[in-house]
């Protein structure tokens, strides 16, 4: 069975909810899938006075149980066109499984959220592929099958780099069913790519 990873990190919950519905969509892919998130970097006490969702259920992540998947999809928020840094801290530390090759032809693959239409998804996710690349991963995004994210007449996340969703300036925006829906088809497409490459 081809084994995905969702490796995540989110600060007030649209990722974890966006990180769910990925994993369903690799599930419905016949994939063993498993969630988990990146460890925070902010202390405690500030994570708190920012209102972080510090209750989230999924385990935190080591950088060794990696090359266990055939598939990892990575999931966060962008932080000025960028990833957030937690997850660029925990990939980082993967030099280690570069130098071995560990992920070398693994499926690759990223999510977002952003607080307005135009602040960053595209460019977020774009930022998550030269570490993939680098590592030899096989780049995978949400293609335009998933005609969900096309149309004007809503609010919509989600292009042909991959799945994401807009929280607004306060968070109060959660994902949306064409949102979460992307999400699933990139999970669902990214296991079946993977199960093809594994066998």
């Amino acid at each position: 069975m081809t084994k995905v990873l969702v490796l995540y990190y989110s600060s007030y919950g649209h990722i974890e909810k966006m990180a769910e519905a990925v994993a369903e969509g690799a599930r419905s892919a016949g994939a063993d899938v498993t969630v988990k998130r990146v460890p925070e970097t902010v202390p405690e006490d500030v994570a708190r006075g920012a209102h972080f969702k510090l209750d989230q259920a999924a385990p935190v992540a080591t950088v060794a149980e990696l090359p266990e998947y055939d598939a990892i999809i990575f999931g966060a928020p962008t932080r000025f066109g960028v990833f957030a840094s937690q997850m660029r801290a925990f990939l980082d530390q993967t030099g280690g499984l570069w130098a071995q090759g560990k992920l070398v032809g693994k499926v690759g693959s990223a999510f977002t959220s952003s607080a307005t239409q135009h602040g960053g998804q595209e460019s977020t996710i774009l930022t998550f592929h030269p570490t993939l690349l680098h590592h030899g991963m096989v780049v995978v995004g949400l293609p335009y099958a998933y005609a969900g994210q096309m149309g004007v007449d809503e609010i919509k996340g989600g292009s042909p780099y991959g799945a994401s969703t807009i929280a607004d300036g306060d968070g109060s925006r959660q994902p949306s069913e064409a949102d979460l829906a992307g999400a699933r088809y990139q999970g669902a497409h990214v296991a079946k790519i993977a199960a093809k490459l594994a066998s």
